[in-house]
């Protein structure tokens, strides 16, 4: 089916007041009314203001229309939203100016399918309701990795839709509270109930999902719930073995490195990685030697000696 713009079809912005949407309606009803009009598709044109004015002067269809979003153009092919639960909703000669009941014709299937099949009802009366669930709003929350780990309380501010005295829906700054779970992983959703849109009629609000971003750290890097920190070492400490404190998101631990240790090589520091369920992540120590320079003439003699009672060559595999 086509999409309607009901905004375009009025002639008025989408910002436009109650006040402006009646005027709006009466001077163009008048104007391309079939008993007045000599237009050839008056009748056409006068049916889809109707149509129009129906759904723009009640504050709550004109906010699911709404939600529907700007980028629809008219004529546009059309589907109603997965979540959409539209009811029936009748519509009175209130506010319909100086034509019978007589000029309301039957609605197009965009409307049908929004808000249900509409008859009339000429005393007045509101029958059977609108109901729809507020939509579902995503954001984003950025956490340092100590946040991710320890768990914290965060206050956001955030744009989100909201319907103003008018009925039309608007962008406001709402204030939010969200805590934030120890062992919070990246891309991790945390939804937030009847914290989305506002509900029409009465129904739920929807709720906010709030996606987890995990900034980049200094020390460490994150493989799932596991920790990785590259640990440099001195070339003395690899060959000779070592005991060294390195650090942890939980705090400072012992280390032992064994004789002969080499670069590349990853020890396992059990459950000191993030926290979860069945059981916490591990940290891995990847260990870098880190060679340092001769400045001085003792120091270059030790590399000389080092080369003489070591005759060491890693490349001894290699083809010739």
């Amino acid at each position: 089916m086509e999409y309607k713009d009901y905004y375009s079809v009025l002639g008025v912005p989408r910002n436009a007041s109650q006040d402006d949407i009646k005027q709006a309606y009466r001077r163009l009803a008048r104007k391309y009314h079939p008993d007045v009009s000599k237009e050839a598709n008056a009748e056409e044109k006068f049916k889809n203001l109707q149509e129009a004015y129906e759904v723009l002067k009640d504050p709550e269809k004109r906010m699911a229309y709404d939600q529907l979003g700007s980028n629809w153009k008219q004529g546009q092919e059309f589907r109603p939203p997965p979540n959409w639960e539209g009811r029936t909703r009748y519509y009175s000669t209130e506010d319909m100016g100086d034509f019978s009941e007589s000029d309301l014709g039957g609605f197009s299937e965009f409307f049908s399918n929004l808000f249900g099949r509409a008859r009339p009802d000429f005393q007045g009366h509101a029958g059977g309701g609108f109901r729809q669930r507020g939509n579902d709003q995503t954001a984003r929350i950025s956490i340092s990795l100590e946040d991710a780990f320890h768990g914290v309380t965060k206050t956001l501010q955030l744009q989100m839709p909201e319907v103003d005295a008018s009925g039309a829906m608007r962008s406001a700054v709402r204030t939010i509270k969200v805590t934030i779970p120890p062992g919070a992983s990246q891309g991790q959703q945390l939804r937030l109930a009847k914290q989305g849109g506002p509900g029409i009629g009465g129904a739920d609000a929807g709720d906010l999902y709030l996606e987890i971003e995990i900034q980049p750290h200094s020390l460490y890097s994150l493989e799932g719930r596991d920790v990785y920190l590259t640990l440099p070492v001195t070339p003395w400490e690899a060959a000779l073995g070592a005991e060294i404190k390195i650090p942890t998101l939980g705090g400072r631990v012992g280390l032992k490195l064994t004789p002969g240790s080499q670069s590349g090589q990853k020890l396992r520091l059990k459950g000191r990685g993030m926290p979860g369920k069945p059981a916490p992540g591990d940290q891995y120590a990847v260990l870098q030697i880190h060679t340092p320079p001769a400045h001085t003439d003792e120091q270059r003699h030790l590399y000389e000696k080092m080369a003489q009672v070591m005759p060491f060559n890693p490349r001894k595999d290699w083809p010739a």
